[in-house]
């Protein structure tokens, strides 16, 4: 990363940094990504894992977004079909509800014209016994009816890794633990980064005609190492989820409902056996690194799954994991309320012509990409005189894994190896074509075929495919975003802590001492994540 000055060097990597890291590789340009934790270890492994149009932004007249959020969502499902998945969603209408029965209707009917009548199916609208026979746990009294339409799903810390590996495999140079401690200025212009790596505390400049800040949350912050009376940029807001069983609420679909406390839209999404609910969102002034979810934002969205499934009857004690992140949203210039607004996104040159993006949201992450890399290369042809290339095929080439959709035969290979049908699923949905690596590590090392813990599908094979091949540095990447024990598992992944950091300190040559010290560490990484029981 030193030897070379790049064409671009990336601050942040979260979806926006990494799309815009394979955007430009993809284009040619030398690029080079840095990230001072773990890909996605910010907002975008803490999102509520929906890739949609966002039915709820009508609402709020923001159509031209919803209509690119839809065509986002279409290009996504084709080339990331393991990690982005058709959902359908139910949503329930009660009288005096904040959004009436004829208004949905008028909603779900817009949206699919929005999705230029190509949405994943199209939406139905439901009597009360229809919708009662679809989610019979729904609250009846007061029901009048629904809808039922398409949106998508995602592993999103996972979409980052794979969005981060292409513009690897394109030749971009990307690392994680890697943060900027200052930046790096020629003739008053900023033409680099002073960067610590956190994981063995030395020091270097990187070197790079243009300079992109995509730090989310934090690009105020790097923006005051620009100019430090930069004015705010960004209004930021917290949104927070609750994990809990799935038989707990026994809802079949996703779940749309306006919030029997506030009005607001929000979701119950089935995850396997679990169901999360989110999201709050709540102004907060809060140090990005140090957000996890509120006692008050926990008993919020239990109170409002409980008054649409009165019978779930959802306490403190259901919670098996929470999770919080800051939204970078844009600094309105009118009073409104955090869900008011918008979810689009801007670009900033500062002084030293350091360019800021901000805004946005999961499902437009190429757009903002593109718009980004657009500007960039502008920049270069002002600079020496280079041609602009033409943009790069990122909607039609494959995300790693995602090369074809019919996994059938590979599914059969993992069974014939002897693996419960839950772990080759798991395997498939997790790696996608990639899998087959997983499938050839077991057939080497048998023993690699054992779960991590008891109640999870997971295996030791796959901790070595993620330390060898996804950038996993520490026993949390694994755990927490790559696999998702951290979240799921009733310890949590403790237990599987000491084994992972083993097999880790083999992949990457690790020695005793720093394996001892990497299983010791994950349990205070993962504090966040854990309910507060007080």
């Amino acid at each position: 990363m030193t030897d070379t000055p790049a064409d671009l060097l990336v601050i942040g990597g979260g979806i926006t940094g990494c799309g815009i890291a394979r955007e430009a590789a993809m284009r040619g340009l030398r690029v080079v990504l840095v990230e001072q934790g773990d890909l996605g270890a910010g907002t975008s492994s803490r999102s509520s894992r929906l890739i949609h149009g966002g039915l709820r932004y009508l609402e709020h007249g923001q159509l031209g977004l919803v209509f690119e959020a839809l065509r986002e969502r279409r290009i996504l499902l084709r080339i990331a079909p393991h990690l982005v998945r058709p959902m359908p969603f139910t949503f329930p209408v009660h009288r005096r509800d904040r959004v009436p029965l004829w208004k949905l209707w008028a909603g779900v009917w817009l949206y699919d014209l929005l999705a230029a009548f190509r949405n994943v199916r199209w939406h139905r609208v439901l009597g009360k016994r229809g919708l009662l026979q679809r989610e019979p746990g729904v609250r009846e009294r007061g029901l009048v009816g629904g809808v039922r339409y398409w949106d998508a799903q995602c592993d999103d810390a996972r979409l980052v890794v794979a969005t981060a590996r292409s513009a690897q495999q394109h030749g971009a140079l990307i690392a994680n633990y890697m943060a900027v401690e200052a930046l790096v200025r020629a003739d008053g212009k900023v033409r680099g980064a002073r960067v610590r790596d956190v994981l063995t505390g030395g020091e270097a400049a990187i070197h790079a005609s243009v300079v992109v800040n995509a730090t989310g949350p934090w690009a105020d912050r790097i923006r005051r190492m620009e100019d430090p009376s930069a004015t705010p940029l960004l209004r930021v807001t917290r949104g927070s989820h609750v994990l809990v069983p799935r038989s707990r609420i026994g809802h079949e679909d996703a779940i749309t409902l306006t919030s029997a406390v506030d009005g607001r839209v929000m979701f119950v999404l089935p995850w396997g056996d679990f169901s999360y609910i989110g999201t709050t969102d709540t102004d907060c002034e809060d140090d990005p690194g140090e957000v996890r979810a509120t006692p008050d934002d926990v008993v919020y969205l239990l109170r409002s799954a409980n008054a649409a499934f009165p019978n779930a009857h959802l306490d403190e004690s259901d919670v098996r994991s929470v999770w919080a992140a800051l939204r970078p949203l844009i600094q309105p210039h009118e009073a409104l309320g955090p869900s008011e607004v918008s979810r689009e996104h801007v670009i900033l040159a500062g002084p030293g012509g350091m360019l800021t993006i901000a805004g946005g949201k999961l499902t437009t992450y190429r757009v903002m990409a593109t718009d980004m890399v657009d500007r960039v290369t502008g920049l270069l042809r002002d600079l020496d005189g280079r041609p602009r290339p033409g943009r790069a095929a990122t909607d039609t080439e494959a995300l790693p894994g995602g090369e074809v959709t019919e996994l059938g035969s590979m599914a059969q290979t993992g069974l014939d190896l002897g693996l419960p049908l839950a772990t080759v699923n798991h395997i498939l949905r997790t790696f996608g074509t990639e899998g087959a690596a997983v499938f050839n590590l077991i057939r080497e090392r048998r023993e690699l075929g054992r779960t991590l813990v008891p109640d999870h599908p997971a295996t030791e094979a796959e901790v070595l495919q993620l330390a060898r091949r996804e950038l996993a540095q520490r026993v949390d990447d694994v755990l927490a975003r790559r696999l998702r024990l951290a979240y799921e598992a009733v310890d949590h992944g403790c237990s599987a802590a000491r084994r992972t950091a083993e097999l880790m300190g083999e992949a990457l040559g690790w020695d005793e001492g720093r394996v001892a010290a990497e299983a010791a560490r994950y349990e205070s990484a993962i504090s966040d994540l854990l309910p507060d029981r007080a």
